[in-house]
């Protein structure tokens, strides 16, 4: 299994997380097994009030969505909810991918490689 753990804000002017969830996209295609889990500013990738800024090719949020409902399993911070990113305080998209630190703990302890952006 491959996590990927993202504690950026999404749209920070470079492309770091478009080609992170490029590449988790490639790895779950070709049949690895993916697990995403944000924090800190990063949670703003899973809400819907993060709109795409004009200067951006590529929406986030929405590749976000394509890989969790392609399969790939999403952990976001919960305390982050109400402390971090822009949106703070806004809902993300699915109440479901909440996620804690004894989540993250584990998928790291599963994991054959984590991979921080």
């Amino acid at each position: 299994m491959i996590l990927f753990i993202f504690n950026n804000q999404p749209y920070d002017g470079s492309d770091k997380t478009y080609n992170a969830l490029r590449l988790a996209k490639s790895l779950h295609v070709k049949g690895e097994k993916v697990k995403i889990f944000l924090m800190s500013d990063a949670v703003d990738m899973a809400r819907e009030a993060a709109r795409k800024p004009d200067v951006y090719d590529y929406d986030l949020v929405a590749l976000l969505k394509e890989l969790y409902e392609s399969g790939v399993a999403l952990g976001v911070c919960g305390t982050c909810l109400t402390r971090c990113g822009i949106y703070k305080n806004q809902p993300y998209f699915n109440d479901t991918i909440k996620g804690t630190m004894g989540m993250l703990t584990e998928w790291s302890i599963e994991a054959d490689k984590v991979l921080s952006f």
